[in-house]
């Protein structure tokens, strides 16, 4: 089967390694070993757009302040509107008013 087409197995020891962080730097320290930087990268950004989108933000806007393709705006757009809400429950707890 190819990789591509796989789904990601929830019961993953990878997801109990997440839980198991306890500051950002943490986090930082974990990621920055477990992926690429470019990775990482793409990750803050669409984390970025779904903050912006949630706020409200057209997509032109985003773009001008993030750089993220239209194409990057609309996925995270579709799985803020269609996914399994992680987005909105990350945001929720963590409290939209935090700045960037």
């Amino acid at each position: 089967m190819n990789s591509r087409n796989r789904k990601a197995n929830p019961a993953s020891p990878l997801y109990r390694a997440f839980l198991a962080l306890k500051t950002p730097e943490e986090c930082y320290n974990f990621l920055m070993d477990l992926c690429t930087v470019p990775e990482i990268n793409a990750m803050e950004q669409r984390f970025e757009v779904a903050r912006l989108l949630n706020q409200g933000m057209i997509y032109n806007k985003i773009l001008e302040l993030t750089g993220a393709s239209s194409a990057t705006i609309s996925r995270v757009n579709r799985s803020l509107n269609y996914g399994t809400d992680g987005y909105r429950m990350v945001m929720e707890r963590m409290g939209d008013d935090e700045e960037a």
